[in-house]
């Protein structure tokens, strides 16, 4: 996974600081996500959200609404609608930069706001609202205690989050004619709605308001025991797998084949070209499937192991098993094994082309006699991937039957 840093013009004409977390080979989609009301882009559940989906292969957008985290801005000018516009403004940054997100992910305010600001982004096939409230006004229970002073003196100073916002009477006026029931009802995508039962920020009577409005296809994912700004990893991470295998139905591509079938045996491996980038190709290998790449200074997207990390992979997994199979034969209770493995070309000083050099360390948690240690390096000399490195091998190379 990667993440860019990047900015893009907001709908106030100012720059918003966004983060774009996507997967190293081709995406097989785009998501956009829109954070909690006062939060920010790096919240616990943005970004751990937008990693968990990135590195399931989706790329995802998130960024600061106007005047809050790093964009620029002030937050006292904005409300509910400039919110769906910047949302509007980043989906269009995406589809003339990269690709129009096909999912909109928004939590507890932010999910509002994704349900009004679909129907102005025509390549939106799926919506997940997280947390989020069956009206916008919902936001007042945050600062109820100010309200009256906001309407009184058109603007006042309340904490959020432990921190002071400047909310004007403007606010208040936009948030009341909202109606995102409507939104929910008239959504021309498939619905996702995740709240935990126990929110006690956004209640789940919420969810089912929300759920209830909106027309089939529509799924409703329980996030059991979390609280509402995710913040335990394991129930952001678990709403992200379930979004990902979700949305694939409705808003994701798959830019990659099947990996193929491995041949039979063993002792057998295939590579096949994906047809993506130059190099990325799918490993077949038993019942194992991975991908295979080339670093991005070679042209590759560096999405999977190159040819001689895998050589050098081999050679670690067999000095690591085959020292663990030595010590239980010897009956030695040693600790956790490691090999570490690196190659390199080392050039000759007798003019002969330059030679491959795989530097060996082996490692025991625990320790090892000084016995043992002796022994083991003799026996890590003697795993049948070392021994097939050092001396030569016969290679047969023909076309497979019916080519060439």
């Amino acid at each position: 996974m990667r993440t860019e840093k990047l900015e893009f013009e907001g709908s106030q004409g100012v720059m918003l600081s966004a983060r774009l977390d996507r997967p190293k080979a081709p995406p097989r989609g785009y998501a956009l996500f829109a954070h909690c009301f006062s939060c920010s882009k790096d919240t616990l559940a943005a970004s751990r959200l937008a990693r968990a989906l990135a590195a399931d292969g989706v790329a995802v957008l998130r960024f600061d609404f106007t005047g809050l985290g790093h964009s620029d801005g002030d937050f006292a000018n904005t409300n509910f609608s400039s919110n769906v516009d910047d949302l509007v403004r980043a989906a269009d940054y995406l589809r003339e930069t990269r690709e129009a997100p096909g999912i909109l992910i928004g939590h507890s305010l932010g999910g509002a706001a994704v349900l009004v600001a679909a129907a102005k982004i025509p390549e939106v096939k799926a919506v997940v609202t997280i947390g989020a409230p069956a009206d916008a006004a919902h936001v007042e229970k945050q600062f109820t205690a100010s309200v009256d002073d906001i309407v009184r003196d058109g603007q006042a100073s309340v904490q959020l989050a432990d921190r002071p916002f400047m909310i004007r009477k403007q606010f208040l006026d936009d948030i009341a004619g909202q109606n995102v029931l409507k939104a929910a009802a008239g959504l021309d995508a498939a619905l996702l709605v995740a709240h935990a039962p126990r929110d006690e920020t956004v209640g789940i009577e919420n969810a089912t308001r929300l759920f209830v409005a909106a027309k089939h296809p529509k799924s409703f994912l329980s996030l059991d025991n979390a609280d509402h700004l995710l913040t335990r990893a394991e129930d952001s991470a678990h709403a992200a797998n379930v979004i990902a295998a979700w949305a694939d139905r409705y808003a994701f591509h798959d830019p990659l084949p099947e990996a193929p079938e491995a041949p039979p045996g063993n002792n057998s491996a295939l590579v096949q070209e994906t047809g993506k980038g130059k190099y990325l190709s799918w490993a077949s290998t038993g019942e194992a499937r991975f991908l295979v790449d080339e670093p991005e200074s070679l042209g590759g997207f560096d999405a999977g192991p190159a040819p001689f990390q895998l050589l050098s992979s081999a050679l670690a997994a067999c000095t690591t098993i085959t020292l663990r199979m030595y010590a239980g034969r010897k009956g030695w209770a040693l600790g956790r094994i490691s090999t570490t493995v690196t190659h390199a070309k080392q050039d000759r000083d007798d003019g002969q082309p330059e030679r491959d050099v795989f530097s060996r360390a082996i490692t025991v948690e625990g320790g090892v006699s000084a016995e043992q240690a002796e022994k083991l390096l003799e026996i890590a000399n003697k795993c049948p991937v070392h021994r097939t490195l050092e001396r030569s091998s016969h290679i047969d190379t023909a076309y497979a039957d019916g080519q060439g």
